[in-house]
């Protein structure tokens, strides 16, 4: 059985987490802003530069064997799925800004949760957009199992998590929002 094929159009962003059907692409003002920065970085400056050496590198002749072609070619294809990938996230955005949440003991987008698992074992995670979230810093996505859980909850609520092992059970000990600007 052959596996479906996509395109250069629908394959944009390989490495991106995907946003589940339906739902908006949720982000920060924070997030957008960097998103945005990028999409005019790649626009205004990186993808004039590798065009003009992609012109140079044709006007040397025999493309056959010319490697700064051939590599500018490709990198002029990564920039451009790059573009289109980012385009496309950012047009979808719903900026939505958690400073609106300060003060407050629930768990929404933005929210800065401290758990403890069944164990007694404490976490401590952000809240963010699926173009945002770094796990590495203890950002995790919106729609992330983990996140899905404590969504909604407040400050002492136990919530079931589903996890490899099983079902388990994790109790909110503290929400905190940015401040507002």
């Amino acid at each position: 059985m052959n596996a479906p094929t996509q395109s250069v159009d629908e394959d944009d962003e390989g490495s991106a987490a995907p946003l589940p059907a339906g739902p908006k692409n949720y982000i920060t003002p924070q997030g957008y802003k960097r998103l945005r920065q990028e999409l005019m970085e790649l626009m205004d400056h990186e993808r004039p530069k590798v065009v003009e050496v992609v012109h140079w590198a044709a006007s040397n002749g025999d493309r056959s064997e010319n490697g700064d072609y051939h590599y500018g070619k490709k990198r002029l294809r990564e920039i451009d799925r790059r573009i289109r990938f980012l385009t496309k996230r950012l047009e979808i955005a719903e900026v939505t800004d958690p400073s609106v949440h300060f003060g407050r003991d629930q768990v929404f987008f933005g929210a800065t949760v401290r758990y403890a698992d069944s164990a007694g074992q404490e976490r401590t995670i952000t809240i963010l957009g699926v173009d945002e979230a770094d796990n590495l810093q203890g950002q995790v996505s919106w729609v992330a199992p983990i996140a899905r859980a404590l969504l909604k909850a407040r400050v002492d609520d136990v919530v079931k998590l589903q996890t490899p092992v099983g079902m388990e059970e994790v109790e909110v000990l503290q929400v905190s929002y940015p401040a507002p600007h």
